[in-house]
């Protein structure tokens, strides 16, 4: 007995500051990836809040190894491929840190379900919040993007990312409880039945064929979209800044390329950008998403290369897969088709 005691002794002097370090470890990482998203204190603003009690008692570790590894294809939260096994460890540690509840495990055992009723129960009980195609609510989850009465933006259940992430059984034990601090409330205190739960669960899994198939008929954009000027650099810039007052857009202002960095007076008077805005769709694109002030205001340069002036701009279509954001995907689409009816008139 007394050599129980003084192993269980030595665990704990080793146990405990091994822990105490993962966690501070965790924090660090924490604050490095997750906290811009995710709260200081893990209360959320655009990524979900973490810290709630019933998701970290609902969620199990292996549901966020593969979220943080998985992210969510299309939405804000990235995956983080390059983050080795042990650092992942450390950030759960972290995470796990603002509750006492005890990680569940779950089965990998789907949960027999009627689809076709699954999706009635679902039409009535969750697409007012996931949307009837389970794509979630819309914007980011900031304030300002969301209805001030929801405390969280409703994730997307048809999402690879959580497919991939969450267990038939994990998801049926969120039904189950609810998530107190979110408006979903317990199914069963719905009137659900235990069978009614599988149901929706074997729709929601449904979504996963459909995801699938969403990302392998993704087309790849060019990053740049480059176009020949049958004019000088000068009626270039001329014609284009016609083309920018015709389309509502705001001159902020023409610089050449090499301003500042160049001598004054000896800049390269053939290399040059075009800053411009329309502040109506400025508004919007930052409602839904803030990082786009990152790449604002809209630019375009013209270059004189050899004997050619080339026209080029970056492609909005490609620059929304750094946001990872599919609430964007109809803006980009529209500033691509304000980009090129810009320069089209410009190029005349």
């Amino acid at each position: 007995m007394i050599r129980f005691f003084i192993a269980f002794f030595f665990f704990i002097l080793i146990a405990l500051p091994s822990q105490a370090h993962a966690r501070h470890d965790g924090e660090h990482i924490y604050l490095q990836y997750c906290v811009a998203c995710h709260g200081y204190d893990g209360n959320g603003g655009m990524g979900i809040p973490l810290a709630l009690p019933d998701f970290l008692s609902t969620a199990s570790n292996d549901y966020l190894i593969k979220t943080i590894r998985n992210g969510r294809p299309g939405r804000v939260m990235p995956a983080f491929r390059d983050l080795s096994d042990d650092e992942v460890d450390m950030l759960i540690s972290y995470i796990r840190s603002w509750s006492d509840s005890i990680p569940p495990k779950y089965s990998a055992k789907p949960v027999n379900g009627d689809t076709v009723h699954g999706k009635q129960l679902y039409l009535d009980h969750c697409a007012e919040c996931h949307g009837a195609s389970g794509k979630g609510g819309d914007g980011t989850g900031v304030t300002m993007s969301r209805p001030r009465s929801q405390p969280i933006l409703a994730p997307a259940l048809n999402n690879s990312g959580f497919l991939i992430s969450a267990s038939d059984e994990m998801i049926k034990n969120t039904l189950i409880r609810g998530r107190k601090g979110t408006p979903m409330d317990s199914y069963l205190k719905e009137g659900l039945t235990e069978q009614d739960i599988n149901d929706v669960v074997a729709y929601v899994r449904s979504f996963e064929s459909d995801a699938t198939a969403n990302e392998e008929a993704g087309e790849v954009e060019p990053a740049v979209i480059i176009k020949e000027s049958p004019y000088s650099v000068e009626e270039t810039v001329s014609n284009l800044t016609d083309a920018v007052g015709s389309m509502n857009f705001r001159l902020i202002r023409i610089q050449n390329l090499d301003s500042g960095l160049a001598e004054e007076g000896k800049e390269d008077k053939n290399q040059v950008i075009i800053y411009s805005c329309n502040f109506n769709i400025l508004n919007e694109a930052l409602k839904l998403d803030p990082r786009v002030g990152l790449f604002l205001p809209c630019r375009i340069t013209v270059s004189q290369q050899d004997d050619k002036v080339l026209v080029m701009y970056a492609n909005p279509k490609r620059m929304n897969e750094i946001y990872n954001n599919n609430e964007l995907d109809s803006m980009c689409s529209e500033m691509k088709t304000v980009y090129e009816d810009m320069i089209d008139e410009a190029l005349l």
